[in-house]
């Protein structure tokens, strides 16, 4: 998947010759098991794990979901207004790599599954790794094109994609931006937005990476994206810095009174495997923000209503993206799946529909 590759792509192109032996610098910048940095919610000289005795960790994570959505239910509600399913960084709605093989959806199964209980779902696809700006326009286009003008839709977003979607429904949104004179001028009616894993402060690892590779290599790593993908628009990147996104972000992109803001966290059980591409940013990510799903952190996540923290899941997991073989072995261990993604996302419009949307 996109996002693996790029993971992998920023650990390991940028590296580090300090005492003549080469190692990825992302790695290398990690501070080495006796730094005097603190985890989120440890006091010196204590080594438990990040947060372990914090009175503010359950504040943070809000409602624990171990294993609400860990099988289908029988019966859902389904909303009364179209779902938008709105994709994340490095995104895409359906991706074809050869004509043996079966499109990939980004969205996988999860569209199927509420199409079939009634629900009309939209999943645009907007520039994998342009800026919010751009990727906000390109979704208001496909969602005005797909629907009659006037007509309320509910946004389910994943990663920035949520981050996308606040921006098009903001008062601060300016349609007149819209490219195809069909969509221009018209603004959206946002009845909802639900929110899951979506950096809303930034995440960390974006800070971490900018660092450890430096301006030039940084560059050139974005090169390497740019010519391996022909993704020429990489602005996204900088933006989901913590920093921007309080400081520049936030501040420009008031919520509308008129939508309901809902918002999922997720946080992985201990560090992700050793051959994971979440490893490394999970190792960041809690050092400085505390619990988190590989990518984004719940404080990162919580926006609007918070719903819940899922525990027990990665970033791409939240997606259906889950590796099978893994649970495979867990099964034969003994062990139970606490996580399915169709029984997540139908929920949600179970949650959508019993609001009124």
């Amino acid at each position: 998947m996109p996002s693996t590759l790029f993971l992998r792509l920023l650990t390991r192109s940028a590296w580090s010759s300090s005492r003549g032996v080469f190692m990825p610098a992302a790695a290398a910048a990690l501070p080495p098991k006796s730094t005097s940095i603190r985890r989120f919610g440890q006091t010196a000289g204590r080594s438990k794990a990040a947060g372990e005795d914090d009175p503010r960790l359950k504040e943070t994570l809000g409602r624990e979901i171990a294993d609400d959505y860990a099988t289908l239910r029988t019966n859902y509600a389904s909303p009364k207004l179209p779902v938008v399913l709105a994709h994340g960084l490095l995104g895409f709605a359906t991706l074809e790599l050869a004509q043996l093989f079966p499109p990939i959806e980004y969205w996988h199964g999860i569209r199927a599954a509420l199409e079939a209980r009634g629900v009309t779902v939209i999943t645009p696809s907007v520039p994998a790794s342009a800026s919010i700006q751009v990727r906000a326009a390109r979704l208001a286009e496909q969602i005005a094109a797909a629907v009659p003008a006037g007509t309320p839709v509910n946004i389910v977003a994943h990663s920035m994609g949520g981050l996308d979607a606040r921006l098009m429904a903001s008062p601060a949104f300016e349609p007149e931006l819209l490219s195809r004179s069909a969509t221009a001028g018209r603004r959206l009616n946002v009845a909802s937005l639900v929110t899951v894993s979506t950096p809303h402060h930034g995440s960390s690892y974006a800070d971490h990476v900018i660092a450890a590779l430096g301006p030039r290599r940084f560059e050139r790593a974005r090169g390497v994206l740019a010519s391996a993908t022909g993704w020429s628009d990489t602005g996204a990147f900088e933006q989901l810095t913590p920093r921007h996104m309080d400081a520049v972000f936030n501040p420009a992109t008031p919520d509308h009174p008129d939508t309901a803001y809902f918002s999922y966290g997720a946080m992985t059980d201990g560090p992700p495997p050793l051959m994971s591409p979440f490893r490394v940013c999970h190792r960041v990510i809690e050092e400085r923000e505390g619990p988190n799903d590989g990518l984004v952190s719940v404080r990162s996540a919580r926006w609007g209503s918070y719903r819940g923290t899922i525990k027990g899941v990665t970033h791409l997991g939240l997606i259906n993206w889950t590796n099978r073989l893994s649970w495979s072995v867990r099964k034969m261990l003994g062990q139970k799946e606490t996580f399915n993604a169709l029984a997540f996302y139908l929920d949600i419009a179970d949650m959508l529909a019993k609001e009124g949307y």
